[in-house]
């Protein structure tokens, strides 16, 4: 499954407590922090509605089609 590493770039302090509830629900505690989630629709949505605060990268994972 393809992985997204996601940044905050900026402060979500003046932002709605909606804004912030997500920032915090991605796992974020300061800005300039990076924290690594599968690529599913839930985390898309919220990385959408905090995409004014965030950086997105996909991260490719060197495990990707390697049979066990």
């Amino acid at each position: 499954m393809a992985k997204l590493k996601v940044t905050q770039t900026r402060s979500a302090l003046d932002k709605g407590s909606k804004q912030r509830g997500t920032i915090r629900a991605l796992g974020f505690k300061r800005v300039g922090q990076s924290v690594v989630h599968d690529d599913k629709p839930e985390i898309r949505g919220m990385i959408r509605t905090v995409s004014h605060l965030v950086h997105v990268e996909e991260e490719s994972s060197k495990e990707e089609g390697k049979s066990t």
